[in-house]
């Protein structure tokens, strides 16, 4: 294994999905998955200290990783946003990194100490409150399942605003996900397409291609690492 993961939870926080942090222990290729939520991750490679946001990606892609490296991240909800940052400028690879030191690190005109593993809903509370941060309920209500909550014209300028992405392509994003957890945990291909909503195997295959970049066996079989994302990858229906 490249990358083994150290921690990872849920989170109570209503803007946070997951709080991970993981290790490398030589480095090498691994996939990077397609991601429906972005996050902030604090990298600690070579004595350097960088903080960074990175967006969500709609596509897989390789990514090299370097040996000996840390990361902490804190994982944000759908529809949890930056006011004064487009989560479309972040998405697919479009990361930003933020000036940072030993321990803090500036954001949005502020100085802030690094959060961590313990702290971290903390932390985001006082971004919150800060307005670095918010939350779009009406696209919390669509994930929900409100069929009421937004028009579809609106629901497009929701999901774009607050995730980067149409609500359609969330969706297939999260069922992909999901498909694959799913195979991890020995499902079989059959009942993957039943229970992660896909029409056939074919569909199946197609959207694990492009979004996880192996086929359905391939997962099961663990045949290559897959990114950050995978072990915190949702594990509920879409």
């Amino acid at each position: 294994m490249i990358i083994i993961f150290d921690t990872d939870r849920a989170s109570d926080s209503p803007f946070v999905e997951r709080v991970w942090s993981c290790h490398s222990e030589r480095g090498g290729p691994f996939l990077s998955v397609a991601s429906s939520q972005w996050e902030m991750v604090i990298t600690r490679l070579y004595g350097a200290t960088v903080v960074t946001l990175r967006g969500p990606e709609t596509t897989v892609r390789e990514v090299e990783c370097p040996p000996e490296g840390e990361w902490f991240a804190i994982r944000f909800k759908a529809g949890t946003y930056m006011p004064q940052l487009p989560m479309a400028s972040l998405l697919n690879g479009q990361d930003v990194n933020l000036p940072t030191s030993a321990r803090s690190f500036h954001w949005n005109r502020a100085r802030w100490e690094l959060p961590n593993f313990e702290n971290a809903e903390t932390f985001v509370a006082r971004i919150a409150k800060a307005g670095i941060i918010a939350r779009d309920p009406a696209v919390e209500a669509a994930l929900q399942g409100d069929e009421h909550a937004l028009s579809q014209r609106s629901a497009q300028r929701h999901f774009l605003q607050a995730t980067g992405m149409s609500q359609a392509t969330l969706r297939q994003i999260e069922r992909a996900r999901h498909a694959t957890n799913l195979l991890r945990r020995g499902v079989s291909i059959g009942d993957t397409v039943h229970e992660a909503g896909f029409f056939d195997q074919a569909h199946l295959t197609r959207s694990l291609k492009q979004l996880i970049g192996l086929t359905p066996a391939k997962i099961a079989r663990e045949e290559q690492q897959l990114s950050f994302l995978y072990n915190t990858a949702t594990s509920s229906p879409p």
